[in-house]
């Protein structure tokens, strides 16, 4: 008899989204005229950027050609874009950093997933709440949790950061040791973008225990404020610490094509469990030699063109746009009475909702009576039970419209 994975069953009953999705298909089936604007899951919706669409062209037309076919690429990805990837994002910030410290990927939701493949079950596991699903959920399918509690909140084996009004969303130092830290900065879902002093903080313990952070910097496009880092490698010591996870799926508009990178410095190690420390480059070098052909080669070109003189000045658009819709509905929450935060250095606004009401009863509520999509934040962590997120991804009269309909919304 062949046996599952049994940390499969320790699964929330649903997942956010496709609960999300089940609500929102039932509500349209029972109203099918009514016209529904999505502010909930942070897909894209604009076109991808010129550049990247011509680049796409041609690199076609070269698999087109005999002489200049391609099959298998590289794993870890093409020197071209990895080369492109290191002078912009982080050698322009003053960041050193070698080109085969980076390994490019089809999504960062991957990436933070297949990075437990090197680490060792006995690790004490550090997650802020609210943040990323994804983060919990991987763990938990790789065993690394023990059961859910009553209210299928938290899982027994984590250490939960809690991220409030309090403390910005930023998480505190935890008060027991770790060794691994998920870190998600600009925020999913609060929108809150740590400051250099927090984020050297947070280098400074991972250093004095020998812990790793994670470091999703998913986002890292979206802020605005220039006094705000956009690396954690941007921090003194923390290539001894720190794995960093970036996408082109937001600021590129690849949620479609998907292409993302991680950076593992050679500087960082880990415990073997016998007290010796080894590199986890060469590790995860191996592991994508051994699980992954490679993103495609056109691909990768089309990211590459992200970085050009044309593709530069079409991305900052194109951020523009998304955050000009994180003003509007900001605005437009703000005007109703209800507290709002992020939406200034991230596309996502994180509302609290009226006293006494639950998240998934304002997700309902915001359905039915303005045809709203939004996320329920509970489906983030407990921290997130009572307040409701918001998504800027959309068209500008899509934004609008949600904009007067908030603003109509009576509690």
């Amino acid at each position: 008899m062949a046996f599952l994975n049994s940390n499969y069953l320790k699964l929330k009953g649903g997942y956010l989204f496709p609960e999300i999705s089940r609500r929102v298909r039932e509500f349209c089936d029972s109203c099918p005229d009514v016209c529904l604007i999505r502010c909930g899951i942070g897909d894209v919706t604009e076109s991808l950027p010129l550049a990247a669409c011509a680049a796409f062209h041609r690199a076609v037309d070269e698999l087109g050609s005999g002489k200049a076919f391609r099959g298998y690429g590289p794993e870890q990805g093409y020197r071209f874009l990895r080369h492109a990837i290191v002078e912009n994002d982080y050698r322009s910030r003053g960041i050193r950093l070698d080109e085969d410290e980076i390994f490019i990927s089809d999504g960062s939701k991957c990436d933070c997933a297949n990075i437990l493949d090197i680490f060792g079950d006995q690790n004490r596991i550090a997650i802020a709440d609210p943040v990323y699903p994804v983060y919990v959920d991987t763990n938990v399918m790789a065993g690394h949790t023990g059961a859910v509690d009553a209210l299928g909140m938290r899982y027994e084996g984590l250490v939960y950061l809690p991220c409030t009004e309090a403390n910005g969303f930023i998480p505190d130092i935890p008060t027991k040791p770790v060794d691994l830290i998920y870190l998600c900065c600009p925020n999913n879902p609060t929108g809150a973008a740590a400051t250099y002093q927090q984020l050297a903080i947070w280098v400074e313990y991972a250093v004095r225990h020998r812990a790793i952070i994670f470091f999703d910097a998913a986002y890292e496009a979206f802020i605005t404020d220039s006094t705000l880092p956009h690396s954690i490698y941007e921090i003194p010591g923390a290539k001894k610490c720190a794995v960093e996870f970036r996408s082109f799926s937001k600021n590129g508009g690849f949620t479609g094509v998907r292409c993302a990178f991680t950076v593992l410095p050679k500087e960082l190690e880990a415990d073997t469990g016998t007290g010796e420390c080894k590199a986890l480059h060469p590790l995860w070098n191996r592991r994508f030699s051994t699980k992954f052909n490679g993103v495609g080669y056109a691909v990768q070109r089309a990211a590459e063109a992200l970085y050009s003189s044309a593709g530069k000045v079409q991305v900052h658009e194109l951020v523009s746009h998304y955050m000009g819709n994180a003003r509007i509905l900001r605005e437009a929450l703000h005007s109703s009475q209800l507290a709002v935060f992020g939406g200034v250095n991230a596309p996502y606004i994180w509302v609290r909702g009226p006293h006494g009401v639950s998240s998934w009863q304002a997700f309902d509520h915001i359905l039915k009576e303005a045809n709203i999509v939004v996320t329920p934040g509970s489906g983030f962590g407990k921290h997130g039970e009572g307040y409701f997120r918001v998504s800027a991804f959309g068209s500008r009269l899509n934004a609008l419209e949600a904009a007067q309909r908030f603003k109509s919304l009576k509690w």
